[in-house]
């Protein structure tokens, strides 16, 4: 069963096929009257670029996979590429298997070390016999956008972290640090901060008591602070007043259950205990990070339904 991310993955690649398909199928017509003569075929395809706007570059190979033609560009033709053997190249695996149009996977190109595509369509004759194949390589980046940004669904994951801490998890104890001594005034000033002054994303790190933080009104910045100024009220005066969001997941008043369950995983056991956990109001999704270096991310109604027991159980699981 696919993941919402490889759903939305396949649907981008789904149009692209539809796109090229059609394009590079009326190229190839061009390219077998022009068969195997290079400068026809490289004039054919300069033209060509003109159909496919997005085209980093178009070759021709003949039917062992070695290029008949230069390749070419929207700046001119690059040489050096005739001749070159792409029989061992992943994109053109389905091709060469006999499949009449392809679309590769995505991949890290050779020279410019870059994501890339590459679109391929066989070449056949009259009766079916095999000349070449046509090649279309695709930067990710210079591809039209067409479709929606993906969104993470808001589901529980559990995810290992370093198997080294794993494996001295049992020689290590909680050291109180000076957030876990002033636990108290410091959630309670989270807390303000998030239903009052626009704290939209916080996350706690407890054993090495600072926080960072980022506001609706300037979310591409975030801001760190220290445990002097994370127990310090004035601390309320360096962001401005602003209305609880309407369209947050995580209702305003159940902000603070959540960072009192943070405090009470905190001190839960002198083993298993949490380093860190972030919050955030809109997609309603709690993180945690525990001194087995194990993490979690679940939304906030979910990590509420929890107890102690359920989470020395499974923080080291």
């Amino acid at each position: 069963m696919n993941t919402p991310l490889q759903e939305a993955i396949q649907r981008q690649r789904l149009l692209l096929k539809g796109w090229l398909a059609s394009s590079l199928s009326i190229l190839v017509e061009s390219c077998k009257e022009a068969w195997p003569d290079r400068p026809k075929l490289e004039a054919i395809l300069v033209q060509g670029m003109e159909e496919l706007p997005y085209c980093k570059y178009l070759y021709v190979l003949d039917a062992q996979a070695k290029q008949l033609t230069a390749n070419v560009t929207r700046t001119g033709l690059l040489e050096s590429q005739f001749g070159r053997d792409r029989g061992d190249r992943p994109y053109l695996a389905e091709a060469l298997a006999g499949v009449p149009f392809s679309l590769s996977e995505s991949y890290i190109s050779r020279n410019a070390k870059r994501p890339s595509l590459t679109a391929v369509r066989r070449i056949e004759d009259a009766d079916g016999k095999l000349l070449g194949y046509l090649g279309a390589d695709f930067d990710l980046r210079e591809l039209p956008a067409t479709q929606a940004l993906f969104r993470q669904p808001e589901k529980w994951m559990q995810m290992r972290g370093d198997p080294a801490i794993r494996a001295g998890l049992f020689h290590q104890q909680r050291v109180n640090s000076p957030m876990d001594e002033r636990i108290e005034e410091v959630l309670a000033l989270l807390h303000e901060l998030i239903t009052v002054h626009g704290v939209f994303h916080a996350k706690l790190l407890f054993s090495s008591s600072r926080a960072t933080l980022w506001v609706m009104n300037d979310p591409y910045r975030y801001r760190l602070h220290g445990i002097d100024e994370l127990s310090d009220p004035n601390l309320c005066m360096a962001y401005p007043h602003q209305a609880y969001p309407k369209d947050a997941s995580l209702p305003a008043d159940k902000v603070r259950e959540v960072l009192n369950c943070f405090r009470e995983l905190r001190f839960m056991d002198e083993t298993l205990y949490l380093r860190s956990g972030s919050l955030n109001i809109f997609n309603g999704m709690v993180s945690l990070t525990f001194s087995c270096d194990g993490s979690h991310y679940m939304p906030w109604d979910e990590f509420l339904d929890k107890n102690l027991n359920f989470w020395v159980g499974s923080s080291g699981s």
